[in-house]
C-alpha cells in the first residue's frame, strides 16, 4: 500500500478540521497519510490536494464505531508507522438533569468506542513496524469539567483514560501512545455541528476571544509530538489558546 520506505499514518475523522490539518501536516513531514472519515467526497478531495502538492494520500471511507468494517480496513496494513485517533466530537450543552442520552451514548460510541475499534484492530501493525506511535486526541475537557458539559467531559475522559490504560500495558514494547488535549479551537464544524446548524449559538462559543487555537495549531503539534526521536514519548500535550487559562476561565475582550 505504500513506497518501500515510506511510512504509513492512518488518521480518522480526516474529513475536516483537525482531521484534515493533521493530514497535511504528515504528508509534508514525509508520511504517506490514509484519510478515514465518512464523508467520501471529502476525503477524496484532500487526498487529491495532498498528491497534488507531491506528497502521498489515500482516502478510506470509514465510520470508526463499525467495528467489522474498521476490522476489514485493518486488514489492509502489514504495518503502520502512526495511527492518530481524531475522529469524535460534541452533541449539545444541556445540564445532567435535562441532557439526551442518546447524545451521551452517541459522544461515547464515537469518541471512545471508535478510538478502541481503530487502535485494537491497527496495534498489530503498528507494533510490526519496529516503531509505531498511537496519538488520542483526548480535550481539555477530558481533564476538567464544565457546566453544560457532562456528556463531552464523560467521553472525552473515557478516550484519556483508554490512553493512559494502553500506555501502560503496552510498555517495553516498541509503539509510543500519545495524548493530546485541546483547548478552544475555532473550526468549521466543531461548535456548529455541537449546537445541531444554530451558527449563533456556535458563535457565542468564541465571541470576544481575540485568537482561539485554529486546526493547523493542534494539527503542528500532533505532528511534532509524531516526530520526535523514537525514544522520546509525549505522554501528555495540553494546547489551549493564551486567551484561556482554564474550561471555565477566558479572557474576552469587549
Amino acid at each position: 500500500m505504500t513506497a518501500a520506505g515510506t511510512p504509513i499514518a492512518v488518521v480518522t475523522g480526516a474529513s475536516s478540521g483537525i482531521g484534515a490539518a493533521t493530514a497535511r501536516g504528515l504528508a509534508a513531514a514525509g508520511y504517506r497519510v490514509v484519510l478515514t472519515a465518512r464523508r467520501k467526497d471529502r476525503i477524496e478531495a484532500l487526498a487529491a490536494e495532498i498528491n497534488e502538492a507531491g506528497h502521498q494520500a489515500t482516502a478510506y471511507p470509514l465510520d470508526v464505531t463499525d467495528r467489522a468494517a474498521v476490522d476489514e480496513f485493518a486488514t489492509a496494513f502489514r504495518t503502520i508507522g502512526v495511527l492518530v485517533n481524531n475522529a469524535g466530537g460534541a452533541l449539545g450543552a444541556d445540564p445532567v438533569a435535562t441532557g439526551d442520552p442518546d447524545d451521551w451514548r452517541q459522544m461515547y460510541e464515537t469518541n471512545v468506542i471508535g478510538t478502541l475499534n481503530v487502535t485494537q484492530a491497527l496495534l498489530p501493525a503498528l507494533e510490526a513496524s519496529g516503531d509505531g506511535t498511537v496519538v488520542i486526541l483526548s480535550s481539555t475537557a477530558g481533564h476538567a469539567t464544565y457546566e453544560g458539559g457532562g456528556g463531552y467531559v464523560a467521553a472525552k475522559n473515557g478516550a484519556r483514560v483508554l490512553a493512559e490504560t494502553l500506555r501502560l500495558e503496552i510498555v517495553g514494547r516498541p509503539v509510543r501512545v500519545v495524548e493530546i488535549a485541546p483547548g478552544m479551537v475555532k473550526t468549521d464544524e466543531f461548535a456548529t455541528t455541537r449546537f445541531r446548524g444554530d451558527t449563533e449559538k456556535a458563535a457565542k462559543v468564541y465571541a470576544g476571544v481575540a485568537e482561539p487555537l485554529t486546526a493547523d495549531d493542534v494539527a503542528d503539534t500532533i505532528t511534532w509530538a509524531v516526530t520526535r526521536p523514537s525514544h522520546v514519548n509525549i505522554d501528555l500535550l495540553v494546547v489551549r489558546p493564551r486567551a484561556q487559562a482554564s474550561n471555565t476561565k477566558v479572557h474576552r475582550e469587549s
